[in-house]
């Protein structure tokens, strides 16, 4: 399986997918396997870009 680069803006929608699924009752590690992530770079973009809307990227 091949990497990619997400762009900032991806990386933001993903993280508030999460987000969404999390609130609507999922475990969180099933919501990261969702995004198609791992949950080391869930959490490192978490970190990074926390508290970012769309449109501050």
């Amino acid at each position: 399986m091949g990497r990619k680069k997400h762009t900032a803006e991806e990386i933001v929608a993903k993280l508030r997918q999460v987000d969404v699924l999390v609130s609507q009752g999922r475990k969180v590690a099933e919501a990261i396997r969702s995004i198609e992530v791992t949950e080391v770079t869930y959490y490192r973009w978490r970190s990074k870009y926390s508290g970012l809307k769309g449109d501050q990227v």
